[in-house]
């Protein structure tokens, strides 16, 4: 069985000045991005041993002794991308961070490889970083923040398709991680874990349901998206959440009397997010501890489910994250057809590396 690392981490804010060199002469700034917000690296410093910042070498060793086939590297301090609020430093933000990933890692090994950070507020640019990225630099697809000031309401927003149109152009994935959680509701917290239990799953949900919602899929039905590091169980529930609101007199339209996109009238809005599921434009990352997954398995089908490491962010070592892919192997609640397609098959229908 092969087992692929559909979501691994670089810990790029440790690495500031190195990327700096890759940036215009005069704004050779060591922190690239913002703060996720008022926790999360208080919770870090504090709470947990250091993440570490595994280079290319390390992360190789990694594979290794988990028996990982590849993995797809995403960012740490990148993650934050989307509180950045000037386009022009977004643009030469993401051209710096993915021109020193390709140099750093994706060169060293091909078992590493690469998902571009994406200046999506400036669509224009964003498009053309993302071809550089995917034609140049030999990235497997661009990545969106799930949350941020700078998203224009939401990715379900017209003025993102133009970059959608590419991606399906090119050929690659885009895959909407989790970072940033504030504005959520829960900026007056001052503990962690309830902003990450709540955050991850809600601000990915928020941006499926505006994609689902406004059309995304219908406009574009060649498109992948992933929805990364959240966790299988909202998909379930979201579901079930879907198809006690959408009816008759919920359906949406524009103006002019044009439906807006998603499920048609009469259709039950868990079956058009499950044609999305198993027609291949949705996936969603999941851990392997997840105790919930042979529900989200059940309800939208084995296909769409993609194994994320998260090292070195929440598993710090090979023996934990070989311990947990140990675990789901022997669970009696998935099939061998199930555990095959959540382990490893799904991430090359994703990724499609080689193409």
């Amino acid at each position: 069985m092969q087992i692929i690392d559909a979501d691994g981490h670089i810990n790029d804010h440790i690495c500031g000045d190195e990327i700096a060199q890759y940036m215009p002469k005069g704004n050779q700034m060591a922190k690239l991005f913002p703060e996720f917000d008022h926790l999360h690296f208080r919770y870090l410093k504090q709470n947990r041993r250091a993440t570490g910042n595994p280079d290319a070498a390390a992360w190789t060793e990694f594979l290794e002794k988990t028996g990982i086939s590849w993995t797809v590297l995403y960012p740490t301090a990148g993650l934050a991308v989307g509180r950045i609020m000037a386009p022009d430093w977004a643009v030469i933000a993401c051209q710096a961070y993915n021109t020193w990933l390709h140099e750093k890692f994706l060169t060293k090994n091909p078992r590493l490889k690469g998902v571009a950070l994406i200046p999506f507020q400036d669509v224009d640019a964003a498009i053309v970083e993302l071809r550089r990225a995917v034609k140049q630099l030999g990235m497997l697809g661009g990545m969106l923040p799930s949350n941020g000031e700078a998203i224009q309401g939401h990715f379900g927003n017209k003025i993102y398709w133009p970059l959608y149109a590419e991606a399906e152009k090119l050929g690659c994935c885009l895959a909407v991680h989790v970072g940033a959680l504030h504005h959520m509701g829960m900026d007056a917290f001052t503990t962690y874990y309830p902003v990450h239990a709540l955050g991850h799953p809600f601000s990915l949900m928020i941006q499926a349901s505006a994609m689902i919602g406004h059309g995304v899929f219908d406009r574009f039905p060649k498109l992948r998206v992933g929805f990364l590091e959240g966790g299988a169980t909202w998909v379930p529930f979201m579901m079930d959440r879907l198809d006690r609101s959408y009816h008759d007199g919920h359906v949406q339209m524009d103006i002019h009397g044009n439906r807006l996109g998603g499920p048609a009238p009469g259709e039950k809005a868990s079956d058009y997010f499950k044609t999305q599921l198993r027609e291949g434009r949705i996936f969603v990352g999941f851990d392997c501890d997840d105790d919930g997954l042979n529900t989200a398995v059940a309800k939208g089908g084995r296909q769409s489910f993609l194994f994320g490491s998260d090292f070195p962010h929440e598993v710090f070592d090979a023996t934990k994250c070989r311990h947990e892919i140990d675990e789901l192997l022997a669970r009696d609640d998935l099939t061998q057809d199930d555990k095959e397609a959540v382990l490893g098959g799904n991430a090359v229908s994703f990724y499609r590396p080689g193409l």
